[in-house]
C-alpha cells in the first residue's frame, strides 16, 4: 500500500485491494464525515469542508423544491456507498437520487447494485478539487446523469456509452434550464435557505405556468 497526503482534507491510497476497501468501509463505520471513492486498487478518503457541505445542502434541497412543484416522486439516499466488486468501484456521491426508478426502490433499505438499478441522479461539488476523477467510477457504477457544482457553475453530465458527455439539459427535469440554479442561489443566499427555496419554486412556476401550484 501506497500513502500520499495531498491536503489537509483528504488522503490517497495506491494499491488497495478490494478486500482492504471492504473493511475499511467496516472499520470506519457508517457514522463518520469522511467520504471515499475507490477506483480499481485506488482509494481517497475525503473530509468536506463548510463550502462543500453547504452547496451540497442547498442543491439537494433545490432537487426536492423542484420535483414537489412538479408533482415527481423521488427517493433520496444521500452518501450511500455504491459499489460493485466486479467493476472495482466505489463511491459516496454528495447525494443521490432515484426518478425514472422510484417505484422500484421506494421505500427500500437493502438496495444492491448486483440486482437494483443505480440512482438515477448523483450530486458531486467541488469535482476539479477531489484528487481522485469519479466519472470513470460513476460510469462503471451506471449512473445515468451528474450535476456536477465547482465554483459557481452547475454542469450536466449525461452518460453514453460508457463516457459521460456534458448537456445542456437534465434527463430529470428536461424543460428547466437546470444550469441557472446557481444564479438564482447567489442572488438569494445572503436572504438565507428559505429564500433560496421559495425563488426556485417561483421559477419553477415561471418556467412552467401550467404546472399545478403547491
Amino acid at each position: 500500500m501506497t500513502v500520499a497526503k495531498n491536503r489537509a482534507d483528504r488522503v490517497m491510497l495506491y494499491d488497495i485491494s478490494w478486500e482492504q476497501f471492504e473493511n475499511l468501509l467496516k472499520d470506519l463505520g457508517e457514522h463518520r464525515a469522511a467520504r471515499l471513492a475507490y477506483d480499481r486498487t485506488t482509494l481517497e478518503i475525503m473530509t468536506p469542508l463548510p463550502e462543500h457541505e453547504h452547496y451540497k445542502e442547498v442543491i439537494s434541497d433545490l432537487v426536492k423544491e423542484i420535483a414537489d412543484v412538479l408533482d415527481l416522486d423521488y427517493e433520496s439516499y444521500g452518501s450511500t456507498t455504491w459499489k460493485r466488486e466486479s467493476r472495482m468501484a466505489g463511491l459516496e456521491s454528495d447525494n443521490c437520487f432515484y426518478f425514472q426508478n422510484e417505484a422500484t426502490v421506494r421505500g427500500r433499505l437493502d438496495l444492491d447494485l448486483r440486482q437494483d438499478p443505480p440512482p438515477d441522479l448523483a450530486l458531486e461539488i467541488d469535482v476539479t478539487s477531489k484528487s481522485l476523477n469519479r466519472f470513470p467510477i460513476y460510469a462503471r457504477l451506471g449512473v445515468p446523469e451528474l450535476w456536477c457544482y465547482d465554483s459557481g457553475e452547475l454542469k450536466i453530465y449525461h452518460l453514453q456509452d460508457g463516457e459521460y458527455i456534458e448537456s445542456e439539459n437534465s434527463l430529470i427535469f428536461p424543460t428547466l434550464a437546470i444550469r441557472d440554479l446557481p444564479k438564482l442561489i447567489e442572488q438569494n443566499r445572503a436572504d438565507g435557505r428559505r429564500a433560496i427555496r421559495r425563488a426556485v419554486r417561483k421559477w419553477v412556476k415561471i418556467e412552467l405556468p401550467n404546472q399545478p401550484n403547491s
